[in-house]
């Protein structure tokens, strides 16, 4: 089986949520091969490059309707936390501290 990520893949990842074509923080960091929560720290610690127009959090009527509208997201059904949706240029600002999500994964 191969790792190799298509343009497909990416696409069947891109949500329609508040009128904007976004990626959810987890189907990110499955992209980038680590767990939400590595890179959701990697933002937090560059938080000065993600203004509201590159990312956001959804409200719990939005992470409702994901989890209702799409399987891979059931596991988020009882969770507190509430998902963070990138928009492209917050996906592209991604790339800039991508470095810092693989060392604090263990990546080299």
């Amino acid at each position: 089986m191969s790792n190799e990520i298509t343009a497909n893949t990416i696409e069947a990842k891109i949500l329609t949520i508040r009128n904007q074509q976004v990626m959810i923080d987890r189907d990110l960091a499955e992209l980038y091969g680590t767990e939400t929560k590595v890179l959701n720290q990697a933002v937090k610690r560059n938080i000065e490059r993600f203004p509201d127009d590159f990312m956001f959090a959804l409200d719990k009527a939005e992470k409702d309707e994901l989890v209702t509208n799409c399987d891979r997201f059931e596991t988020m059904k009882h969770s507190s936390v509430m998902p963070y949706a990138f928009t492209e240029q917050g996906v592209a600002m991604l790339s800039s501290v991508s470095p810092i999500i693989y060392l604090t994964a263990g990546y080299k």
